[in-house]
């Protein structure tokens, strides 16, 4: 067993977490506002408060008047080297340290903050405006002077406040009353919980039952509510109203809320305020996330450090050289400032403009429209990624459900015999005596009309067992009320949270049942004879992700039946439907086919076990305590024994161009992990179809499994095969991360694809951190819907896909697209050019500050070691701004290849991985050009040396720009009309400010043929052996890009 794995339990790292659970910062306990507790909050009157609550201010500003430049400049210095450059600033004003002019050292410095401040600035100012905008509209307020405007700021906890159609709702509200007909509303709200779909709310029926909403203020009730918490798909409360005769109890839930931050999208509501400010839902979850440093940035700041060293040996060299004579220590701290350009105090700029111009192009990119830059800190990241791991539905695929298959058990029903299905409904509600039992029907059709009743029955259940709701719009020809009065099928449109559900609901209107109406309390279906079922809703379970089911009672208003129908996913229904033979085979089969399968089931009930289950399920509702607990108690006590009536199947499609795109992430290198919580065959079939997996590619499909010993021997037998692709399900993970955490990343990581299912939120946040800790290679996560936000923001770069399930993992993203093909041009074209262009501008700029102080540090030895600047005033000030910037900034701008190109050879993008752009070898490079370079112009210009020391200034300093700006055209690869403009912009700056510089450079001796043929001469030495290696270096050992380009 010389392959078997050592059995040595994981020990995992303690993971400390301090964040402050409430949300609120750790003083405002000192406020009132730190303990979150219930409350009973009386109707109308906010004066009856227990407790002091917070304003309903929105304030998502960084700092206030006061705070802010302190604020600034403390993140700006609490870093070493923009502190170090203060310092050295500072040091000037102590005379025994000052080497030339003050401003020589403050402007630079104050060019970088006045830079910052203005960015920091213009957020501020854009985020207060947002704010003032939200905390400025305008809403009713029902009071005893009648109706009264009242700003949203000025909002209070029992204020009953009426929110119109398309309006924002202000503040956390108990939902009171609508003016709809049906008793109901939706909201949108996907800026709360991203989801696209509108949600169903139901008033406290107390409430809504009154003649008016003035009555509101005539009642003595309160609501009491649980405290703020984070959860914005549960809430525990209830409604009392003491008044009545006898007293009113209801219990209130999610259904009865209206959050923050959603928007009304039918009727006129009113709602009593319970949370403000701070203990909004909303704001709550509003979370920082993890600030994201990119990789190039620390790896630029290693070398910055480097730099630092290599600053403090030659001072120290200096000094030594000197035989630490006199007041050493003074000259070492004089040494230091004149050195202190090996330190480039405009790298960090040059970078952050660098990067603004990366994302402004994938923003303006036409081939990637709607494409969203929200992290402009780390455009660069996108061109080293060794890891993407994506979600399956609607990222990979359109959330766009299709129904494919009705299956019975003894038959089954695909898209080209839907017709069969439609005769079976027509034949249920046309023929006379399709409800007589079996025994008085002819012997011959016995048989066909069993088929024909259960499919009738399967059809029924899927029409009902459902939270659809058809909304009737107006169509031009028929008004909104006409078309909801005659049900006109050109006017209805399905609401729902899913569009599994729309699904089914236009499937069953397909084969001639339709959904026609639906209110809080009753359904109404249309029968191929256009006759209209009515039934009433006597309860709704609604599907949560733990339950994975969904269920509904009803009563039949023509016969007094009632039903309880219920559909779910197969492994809870397994164990709630009764005994038989075929479910779990033909859903496994179904799933292969890449279709998601639910499990339909019925349970009839009386009337006198339905009135016990209301009592009891009543009374779990009203418990303020352990509410959830005690309802899926009552709720479980139905779920016995159940009748299997169906599967259905419905197919979610793959987004156009995945595969291209997938084969395209493969060639580049990069190992593409699908992580969802969808079953085991359903995901492995999606990866085949989309090429994840390819077809000549082996499968080892991971053995479920419980214990240590169980995990131990799966993981030999998968530790035996050889480049094959891995399929997981959540449970099997965790329980491999438990044990055998490194054996198993290890496997994994040599997989050339991963598909975990049945994965959590959690868990796919958990597989991101764990390949960032094993692997050091960076990750990127893609996904479209909440689920997916904690992956996004684990990873090194999060992009998030706008679909059908709404905008949060957009928001939360770094990067949003609108389709994954998109993926491809980001990674190959911006994130290659952005990570190639920043390695090329801050080596540039580190070459342009090691020359001139190259040449400070031969100077300096020359005459005796002394710390004597070589360049004072503007001279130094113009190297590195205005005679240098332009030029060295355009390097953003160079591309090796076309757009095009890059996209056709993915492989290109293979060779970034390395990290060969900018690595030490590259450093190292450039270090020996810019003592070549700085030593050759200095050397030179002393040996051509005339009469003057300002001679010496003036060669050399215009051999140093002549250099620049030939190293940058020796640098380029493909020239663009603004780098020509550049060269010719600072060449001409330098030239007209030689007028001005008489102080340094003797103006009539640069006129002189002497002056012209040795600065000639010098840039010559210093710039041509360059020219000749580089193209001896294409012409014997070309890289991969320029064998394409020629």
């Amino acid at each position: 067993m010389a392959d078997n794995i050592p059995l040595q339990p994981v020990r995992r790292p303690k993971r400390h977490d301090n964040k402050n659970r409430n949300g609120c910062c750790p003083w405002s306990r000192c406020c009132g506002m730190g303990d979150f507790r219930p409350r009973t909050v009386w109707l109308g009157h906010p004066e009856k408060r227990e407790q002091r609550y917070p304003k309903n201010v929105i304030n998502n500003q960084k700092y206030n008047l006061f705070t802010f430049l302190p604020g600034v400049l403390f993140n700006q210095f609490k870093y070493f080297f923009n502190l170090y450059f203060l310092l050295l600033a500072c040091s000037q004003f102590v005379e025994e340290l000052r080497l030339g002019a003050l401003y020589t050292y403050w402007v630079p410095l104050g060019l970088v903050l006045i830079i910052t401040i203005m960015r920091e600035a213009i957020e501020e100012i854009r985020c207060y405006l947002r704010d003032k905008e939200v905390n400025s509209q305008i809403y009713s307020k029902l009071s005893t002077r009648g109706t009264v405007k009242v700003k949203s700021s000025g909002i209070q906890v029992g204020d009953l406040i009426i929110v119109e159609k398309n309006q924002r709702v202000p503040a956390d509200m108990i939902f009171l009353r609508t003016s709809e007909r049906n008793g109901s509303c939706f909201l949108r709200t996907d800026q709360l919980d991203g989801e696209t779909d509108w949600k169903l709310r139901l008033p406290v029926a107390c409430t809504q039952r009154l003649p008016t909403a003035a009555d509101l203020l005539q009642i003595r009730s309160y609501v009491y509510a649980e405290e703020p918490n984070i959860d914005i798909h549960n809430f525990i409360g209830t409604f009392t109203r003491e008044d009545g005769d006898p007293p009113v109890n209801e219990s209130l839930s999610i259904e009865n809320t209206l959050w923050a931050s959603t928007v009304v999208a039918s009727g006129t509501v009113v709602g009593v305020v319970i949370y403000t400010g701070k203990e909004l839902r909303s704001v709550m979850n509003t979370s920082n996330p993890r600030h994201k440093v990119g990789l190039f940035d620390l790896e630029v700041n290693c070398l910055t450090k480097i730099l630092f060293g290599a600053l403090v040996v030659v001072s120290l060299v200096m000094v030594a050289l000197q035989h630490f004579a006199g007041r050493w220590y003074l000259q070492i701290f004089r040494f230091l400032l004149l050195f202190s350009h090996i330190v480039p105090i405009s790298l960090r700029v040059n970078l952050d403009m660098g990067k603004m111009v990366f994302s402004w192009m994938i923003k303006k990119d036409s081939k990637i429209p709607g494409t969203v830059v929200r992290a402009s800190t780390i455009p660069e990241q996108l061109g080293r990624i060794s890891y993407l791991l994506t979600d399956k539905t609607g990222t990979l695929t359109l959330n766009e459900m299709v129904f494919r298959r009705l299956h019975l058990g003894t038959v089954a029903y695909g898209m080209d015999s839907m017709d069969e299905v439609q005769s079976h409904v027509f034949s249920a509600y046309t023929q006379p005596n399709h409800d007589l039992p079996a025994s008085r029907a002819p012997a011959a059709t016995k048989v066909r009309k069993t088929i024909s009743s259960r499919v009738h029955e399967a059809v029924k259940a899927i029409a009902l067992v459902h939270n659809v709701t058809p909304v009737y719009e107006s169509n031009g020809v028929t008004d909104q009320a006409e078309a909801e009065q005659h049900y006109e099928d050109t006017c209805r449109v399905y609401q729902a949270s899913s569009p599994d559900e729309v699904s089914l609901v236009q499937w069953t209107e397909s084969v001639g049942l339709t959904l026609v109406g639906r209110d809080q309390s009753s359904i109404q279906l249309r029968t191929p004879t256009g006759q209209i079922l009515n039934f009433t809703i006597l309860q709704i379970f609604p599907f949560t992700y733990e339950s994975k089911r969904m269920g509904i009672i009803v009563r039949d208003e023509s016969t007094g039946e009632i039903t309880f129908y219920m559909k779910g996913a197969d492994v809870v229904m397994a164990g709630i439907v009764q005994y038989n033979d075929w479910l779990e085979e033909e859903c496994g089969n179904m799933a292969r086919e890449g279709l998601r399968v639910l499990v339909v089931s019925k349970k009839s009930l009386t009337e006198e076990q339905y009135q016990d289950f209301e009592a009891r399920y009543v009374q779990a509702k009203l418990s303020v305590h352990d509410r959830s607990l005690k309802v899926a108690t009552v709720i479980e006590s139905l779920e016995m024994e159940m009748e299997l009536l169906c599967l259905t199947g419905v197919e979610d499609q793959l987004q156009t161009d995945v595969r291209p795109t997938l084969e395209i992430l493969r060639n580049a290198g990069i190992k593409v992990w699908m992580l969802t919580g969808d079953k085991l065959e359903t995901a492995t079939c999606t990866a085949k179809n989309a090429h994840l997996i390819t077809r000549n590619q082996d499968i080892h499909i991971f053995r479920p499994v419980t214990t240590r010993g169980e995990a131990h021997l799966e993981l030999n037998a998968f530790r035996r095969k050889h480049d094959c692709a891995l399929v997981i399900s959540g449970d099997s993970l965790e329980v491999c991360l438990k044990y055998y955490e490194y054996e198993f990343m290890e496997l994994a990581c040599q997989c050339p694809a991963v598909v975990c299912c049945r994965c959590t939120p959690t868990q796919k946040a958990q597989i991101v951190r764990l390949l960032q800790e094993r692997t050091g290679k960076l990750t990127c996560a893609v996904g479209d819907g909440g689920n997916d936000v904690s992956m996004i923001q684990e990873a090194d770069c999060g992009v998030g896909v706008e679909g059908k399930e709404g905008k949060q993992a957009s928001l939360a993203a770094d990067f949003s697209v609108t389709q994954f093909k998109h993926l491809g041009r980001l990674l190959m074209v911006h994130g290659r050019n952005s990570y190639k262009r920043s390695a090329a501008l801050s080596q540039f700029v580190i070459h342009r500050s090691l020359c001139i102080s190259t040449m400070q540090a031969v100077f300096s030895s020359v005459f005796y070691f002394a710390s004597v600047p070589l360049y004072q005033g503007f001279l130094i000030i113009g190297y590195s701004t205005a005679y240098t910037m332009f030029p060295v900034f355009s390097l953003v701008l160079d591309k090796d290849v076309k757009s095009e190109v890059a996209m056709l050879y993915p492989e290109l993008y293979k060779d970034l991985l390395k990290g060969r752009p900018l690595s030490f070898k590259t450093f190292l490079v450039w270090v020996l050009i810019s003592i070549y370079q700085g030593s050759i112009i200095m050397y030179g210009a002393l040996l051509l040396f005339e009469s003057e020391f300002v001679h010496i200034v003036a060669i050399s300093f215009t051999s140093l720009i002549l250099t620049e700006l030939l190293m940058v055209a020796l640098t380029i690869q493909t020239w663009h009309w603004l780098m020509i403009v550049g060269e010719l912009l600072s060449l001409a700056c330098y030239v007209a400010s030689l007028v001005f510089l008489h102080e340094f450079i003797d103006v009539h001796f640069i006129t002189t043929v002497s002056f012209l043929w040795k600065v000639t001469a010098i840039t010559l030495v210093s710039c041509l052996p360059l020219y000749i290696l580089k193209y001896l270096r294409r012409r014997f050992s070309p890289p991969n890009y320029s064998k394409l380009t020629s």
